[in-house]
């Protein structure tokens, strides 16, 4: 699995109302595993980063998550990355303040598929030092509890002691991202991808980015190259939509959105909206209110949920 899964919003940040109670606990269970599994939980919207490990039947526990949209992911032997978009809120939340989830796994790899990968590890990551692993791995513990800065902190130390690090380079992008800091987030992905060039992490976080910077067609033979890599990949198939949207392709838009959407549900990048307008341009009335009540339901106690009750509600006067 890529060093660090995790990946870039490209829409809007969904805002969701305060309320108690302050944390939640994530119980959830990948399918069909019959062996221990390393789980990682990040932040879609914030920087955080937690891991766990599962029991046999693939069963894990998160506690005191704050309320917001995670990505849950973990490799699984002979299918790689497994990974779904979980939102912790109370209105998804049992009467215990547990949400829970079940993730799918993706279609097995083939033998050579997975040779293929193994083989592409370059030189440069291989030889990156002990010590500036263990700067990289000091700031995945300070993200686990919420400690930005310092995590910030021992990347940059990471990365002066291994300059190629890719992960590093990576994370960094990540942190800066969220954050909103994003001609930042361009330099550091940028310099992950010439630490490790074809790498799939910084390859589909660079194509995010710079949707956000207003680029899209810089942006699109990033997220091609993403979709071309990881055809099943609900963040890079949303991306490549989004791109094409902003191009003025709503046609080729719609296939990829679509997609995303059929393999992560709730996905943090909100294909439903981008889908909604789309619908709505075409003046297919049903279409659109399919993918706005959608979203209500997935997003429930989102700012932006609240205001497509009351446009639904208007419409539906």
């Amino acid at each position: 699995m890529p060093a660090l899964r995790h990946t870039c919003l490209v829409t809007a940040a969904i805002c969701f109302a305060a309320t108690a109670p302050a944390t939640f606990d994530l119980r959830g269970r990948f399918e069909d595993v019959t062996a221990p599994l390393r789980v990682r939980v990040s932040g879609a919207e914030t920087p955080f980063s937690a891991t766990t490990t599962s029991d046999t039947h693939g069963r894990f526990h998160f506690r005191a998550l704050n309320p917001g949209t995670y990505i849950v992911s973990a490799h699984v032997r002979g299918h790689g990355d497994a990974s779904r978009t979980v939102v912790i809120t109370p209105t998804l939340a049992d009467a215990k303040h547990i949400v829970t989830i079940t993730i799918p796994l993706p279609p097995p790899v083939d033998s050579s598929d997975r040779a293929r990968h193994r083989s592409m590890v370059s030189v440069a990551q291989l030889s990156v030092s002990d010590a500036a692993r263990q700067k990289y791995d000091q700031a995945q513990k300070d993200l686990a509890h919420n400690n930005v800065e310092g995590a910030t902190i021992h990347l940059k130390q990471a990365v002066e002691l291994a300059p190629k690090f890719s992960a590093a380079w990576n994370s960094l992008g990540v942190i800066s991202y969220q954050t909103r800091d994003y001609p930042a987030a361009e330099t550091y992905f940028r310099k992950a991808l010439e630490s490790d060039p074809g790498a799939w992490t910084p390859t589909v976080n660079l194509g995010g980015v710079l949707l956000n910077l207003n680029q899209p067609s810089e942006a699109l033979p990033y997220n091609q190259a993403a979709v071309q890599m990881h055809p099943n990949d609900a963040l890079a198939n949303s991306q490549l939509g989004l791109t094409y949207f902003q191009l003025g392709q709503p046609d080729r838009a719609e296939k990829y959105l679509r997609t995303a959407e059929q393999i992560d549900p709730s996905h943090f990048s909100h294909p439903q909206l981008t889908l909604a307008e789309i619908y709505a341009r075409r003046g297919d009335q049903a279409a659109t209110l399919r993918e706005l009540n959608d979203f209500v339901q997935r997003f429930p106690d989102s700012l932006t949920a609240a205001d497509i009750r009351k446009r639904l509600e208007r419409f539906n006067k």
